[in-house]
């Protein structure tokens, strides 16, 4: 896979965020989007190998569109000019959760983990609750060496314990959160070296294992709302 052709395309797409130029390009667009497509489908291969729960499939199942609703937002171009995946359990649903990766240039990618989706208070019910039982395992997890060098817990939280919760918990922060996530950061040199950065990605991926588990026990009776 040669990754130095997405970043090539994401680049001159943000310098170009505009229909004219998007398609025009559809060419570079197919060219690059075939690359990242061929890393999710290794990177699914690589992963599947310690994580059983996360199955084969078409890469295209996995990804997100560059086209951005903008309805509500003050930025009102076109594109979000990154290639997004998310492999799970269920494909690119957040839950269960699974192992997340965003390629945009500029030191803005990034690899990630856990629950990003604070929109389902059920879900933050359930792994709020979960923590409170499992305090202890929860900061195993998080403690262990290599996982602590490498990730800090992050996401969206209240300004006090809630109500119901022992303010004095062991793991009264962690149960302040709405949500529970891991984002490590890339720097382009590394997504530049496709191999190098397939090898680096396992094995963040790897680290983040337990920390998906722990919250996918938590959100076992989770159902996804339906649309």
């Amino acid at each position: 896979m040669n990754t130095q052709i997405i970043l090539n395309y994401l680049k001159d797409l943000s310098e170009n965020n505009n229909r004219e130029w998007y398609h025009a390009h559809k060419t570079e667009y197919k060219e690059a989007n075939a690359q990242f497509e061929a890393l999710i489908q290794e990177l699914l291969l690589q992963i599947g190998k310690f994580d059983r729960s996360i199955r084969p499939r078409e890469a295209k199942e996995l990804t997100f569109k560059l086209v951005r609703d903008t309805r509500f937002s003050h930025d009102k171009s076109p594109y979000h000019p990154a290639f997004r995946a998310h492999m799970g359990p269920s494909g690119k649903l957040p839950v269960p959760v699974g192992y997340y990766l965003m390629i945009k240039p500029g030191g803005q990618s990034f690899l990630g983990g856990g629950l990003f989706a604070d929109m389902f208070k059920d879900a933050t019910s359930m792994v709020r609750a979960f923590i409170a039982e499992n305090g202890e395992e929860w900061a195993k997890i998080l403690h262990a060496p290599e996982f602590q060098k490498e990730f800090t817990v992050q996401g969206t939280a209240l300004k006090n314990v809630p109500a119901g919760y022992d303010k004095e918990h062991p793991q009264a922060e962690f149960l302040k959160f709405k949500s529970w996530y891991l984002e490590y950061l890339i720097q382009d040199d590394l997504i530049a070296d496709g191999e190098r950065f397939l090898i680096e990605a396992v094995r963040l991926f790897r680290l983040m294992k337990p920390f998906n588990d722990f919250l996918n026990r938590a959100l076992a009776d989770f159902q996804m709302p339906a649309r």
